[in-house]
């Protein structure tokens, strides 16, 4: 037991995932067993950051009142952003223009100046590079890895994978019928960013006929074939799942933009490849986007387990005396792996793991 430890933060960044609520409620009651006080952050770091934004206060003090009944809920109860990194948070310069300054060590006096122990660092790959940066910094951290997208190194899945492949997969089933009926080409756009994970699992998991990653650039003119031999067969409609970061060969991502503070924003490769087809084939087409709708809604049970297995081993960890270090899903267990060698690189689809086999062996195309 790490007997100096009174006072934990919980912070969730990013964007938000099926399972957050989840592991905010497995760190609170986990920490209150051990008798341990729980401080939420809310918007990521912005409580801290800009708490005059917030009249009711930037933190919230976490009690067993708190998380009640939180498990099946989507969201945060914290809130979270994807803009506003410590590292390079957007201000206003005398100028009126927005800049990026690097604040993350007025970031470590406040958290000092509460008196927090350790924090609970919630996010995908970009929060965890923040929570590193701290972690270098003095500030104890865990972190738990979250993301639908499931490009987080180091540990076998992340939360909120399992949800958005769900809706998703659930979805494309719903568009067989109404393409088969129409005899058109739906092209389904999901998220993922730059690996295809959701893309792959629900198009092998909805029966696509072909799936567009962006681990494989395409040759549209195969996918176009693919349809073709299904109208060949009689099948004179087609299911395409399109990863929202793949791209043609010798061709770019399609990026819808970029704010100061904020990642790039991707999308628009659906409608792109829709016209493309449309044209190719001469078959009627429309596009669907999931979007932020992979993202709502309640997580599955495999995703609310291994929440509250993540929140439960990240208060454990911080118990044993553990630091700058990320909980981990080793199947049958839980570990825990270095923060730098989490963030290191981006888990994309194996080209050769079972599944991209399974798919080619039931005659899904992959445009190459």
């Amino acid at each position: 037991m790490h007997e100096s430890v009174r006072r934990i933060a919980i912070n969730t960044g990013g964007g938000d995932a099926p399972g957050l609520n989840a592991v905010i409620r497995a760190v609170v009651l986990s920490a209150l067993q051990r008798g341990w006080e729980c401080v939420g952050i809310r918007d990521g770091y912005k409580g801290l950051l800009e708490p005059e934004a917030y009249p009711e206060g930037g933190t919230i003090n976490l009690t067993r009142d708190s998380v009640r009944g939180i498990t099946h809920l989507g969201g945060t109860i914290l809130g979270t952003t994807n803009r506003g990194s410590p590292i390079a948070y957007p201000v206003l310069d005398e100028n009126g223009e927005w800049v990026e300054v690097d604040r993350s060590d007025e970031l470590v006096d406040k958290l000092k100046a509460l008196n927090i122990d350790a924090l609970v660092a919630i996010g995908g790959d970009g929060s965890l590079a923040i929570a590193n940066v701290l972690s270098e910094k003095g500030i104890r951290i865990i972190g738990v890895p979250k993301t639908i997208d499931n490009d987080l190194a180091e540990t076998v899945v992340t939360f909120g994978f399992d949800s958005a492949v769900t809706f998703a997969a659930e979805a494309v089933d719903r568009l067989h019928s109404t393409a088969e009926a129409h005899d058109r080409v739906m092209v389904v756009e999901v998220m993922g960013r730059y690996a295809g994970w959701i893309a792959l699992h629900a198009g092998v998991a909805g029966t696509a006929d072909a799936i567009l990653i962006p681990e494989i650039p395409y040759d549209i003119e195969r996918v176009a074939d693919r349809v073709r031999q299904r109208v060949a067969r009689g099948r004179d409609f087609a299911i395409i799942v399109v990863a929202e970061g793949a791209h043609a060969i010798g061709g770019e991502r399609s990026v819808v933009g970029k704010a100061v503070g904020q990642q790039e924003r991707l999308g628009g490769i659906g409608h792109r490849v829709a016209d493309q087809l449309a044209e190719l084939t001469g078959k009627e087409t429309r596009t669907v986007v999931l979007g932020h709708l992979l993202r709502g809604g309640g997580p599955t049970t495999r995703d609310r387990i291994l929440a509250l297995r993540f929140g439960s081993a990240a208060v454990r960890g911080i118990a044993e005396g553990r630091d700058g270090c990320m909980v981990a899903l080793d199947p049958p267990t839980v570990r825990y792996v270095p923060l730098s060698s989490a963030i290191a690189r981006m888990k994309t689809v194996p080209l050769d793991c079972d599944t991209m086999q399974t798919a080619r062996d039931l005659g899904i195309s992959f445009g190459d």
